[in-house]
């Protein structure tokens, strides 16, 4: 039985088990063979990392873009819409493409189905989604593809590419049951990326997550750009708009007074590590890179729920931090950019995340006002309720359009409210404010 529309293609998707017991990327190379390849077909950047690696996969989509290069980016969790996932130069697959690469590919899931059946089965659902973007990006001839990991890095289904370069933002806390539970560990898993003689470009990393790198990288012989060695950044006063304003330096350039226009001192991080990427791979394929073409595609790259303005007066801000480095950051571009403003925060956390060490976090700004709250969850939301004790700055509110209503009749037009706490969150109110 063929796929004959929309909802049966992502009922085939979502129907896939999400997890295997044991992780390899034995069925993932199998799937990939049996199709021909697909993900040889183009040339590719890999990116992994515990946050940014979306807004990172944004950045560099821009900058290849300026070159008039078609850009396909993989990336997840989608916010708006599934087909987000796989999209071509900001343009995501249509839902028409997306049932014809499902039935194009189908046959093979059910001949894998058959074969490991005294196995683990056949593909994952991710593994699904990755063929379909591999199969689709090679039909279209991208001429780049900026490949975004689901989780980890060596087991991923997308590490079955060989990138120009591999780019690793960071390295925090997070997936514990899958990563495991200390830094080291969690950085061997994204240094499974590293590939034999191509180079690998990483962010701002503790110390013990970086040695990790290095070591994976001296191994390989890949050779390592980190701030400081290869790249450097210095931030410099913002004068205009929402953004950031900072200078570059590396690969035999200097670019001052460089506008990027996702909000938060950790995105000029993410923009360097892209523009570094990109630079590489501007090398090892022989192209010329205008300057101009750097300083245009920085200052127009947007990413829906990275500190994003969704309303002015007042002041409305969607971000899906959902981790503790994560609201770290939040709460330190709080503390830069909206210091003396009243801000009203609506936090809703999966309970597999680290819902009293990222409240805390919030809390620890001095003019803020939480409320933590519910929605429809994919998984198992943190019970905060009981928090509420603790943390003098938090009330608990079941329904967070409630929450919402409660909070816009107290709020002045110079306050700001953030929602966040989970991108699956912040999809769901952006879905409510957008449509």
């Amino acid at each position: 039985m063929g796929i004959k529309n929309y909802e049966e293609a992502l009922a085939f998707i979502h129907g896939r088990t999400k997890f295997k017991k044991s992780p390899s990327l034995d069925r993932m190379r199998k799937f990939v063979a049996y199709l021909g390849h697909p993900e040889k077909k183009f040339k590719a950047v890999h990116v992994t990392g515990t946050n940014g690696k979306g807004s990172a996969t944004a950045f560099l989509r821009n900058l290849f873009m300026s070159q008039g290069l078609s850009v396909g980016t993989y990336t997840s969790p989608f916010i708006v819409r599934f087909n987000e996932r796989i999209s071509i130069s900001g343009q995501m697959i249509t839902d028409d493409e997306l049932v014809r690469v499902a039935n194009k590919i189908k046959p093979t899931v059910e001949q894998l189905d058959e074969e490991l059946a005294d196995q683990e089965g056949g593909p994952t659902e991710f593994e699904l989604v990755t063929a379909i973007m591999f199969v689709y990006f090679a039909e279209k001839k991208v001429d780049m593809a900026v490949i975004e990991v689901g989780i980890g890095g060596t087991y991923d289904s997308t590490n079955v590419i060989m990138p120009l370069v591999s780019v690793i933002t960071t390295v925090a806390l997070d997936h514990a049951n899958l990563l495991g539970k200390t830094l080291p560990e969690i950085a061997a898993h994204k240094a499974g990326i590293i590939k034999e003689g191509r180079p690998v470009v990483i962010g701002r990393l503790s110390a013990e997550a970086k040695k990790v790198i290095e070591e994976t990288a001296c191994m390989k012989n890949a050779q390592l750009y980190a701030p400081g060695e290869g790249y450097q950044t210095s931030p410099s006063k913002a004068t205009r708009h929402w953004g950031e304003d900072f200078e570059y330096t590396g690969l035999d350039r200097r670019l001052p007074k460089l506008h990027e226009s996702l909000l938060g001192r950790y995105q000029i991080d993410n923009a360097a590590v892209a523009l570094t990427a990109s630079l590489l791979v501007a090398k090892k394929l022989g192209w010329t890179v205008q300057n101009a073409e750097i300083y245009n595609a920085l200052a127009h790259t947007n990413w829906p729920g990275r500190f994003e303005l969704i309303n002015q007066e007042p002041m409305i801000i969607l971000d899906g931090a959902h981790n503790e480095a994560a609201m770290e950051e939040v709460k330190q571009t709080l503390l830069t950019h909206f210091e003396g403003q009243s801000i009203f925060v609506i936090i809703s956390v999966l309970a597999d995340k680290q819902p009293l060490e990222m409240l805390k976090t919030l809390a620890a700004v001095p003019n803020v006002k939480i409320v933590a709250t519910t929605f429809k969850a994919p998984r198992k939301i943190a019970q905060v309720a009981p928090l509420v004790e603790n943390i003098k700055q938090l009330e608990y509110e079941e329904h967070w359009q409630q929450a919402l209503v409660k909070i816009l009749q107290q709020m002045s037009a110079t306050d700001v409210l953030l929602i966040t706490g989970s991108l699956y969150f912040i999809s769901e109110v952006r879905g409510y404010f957008t449509t």
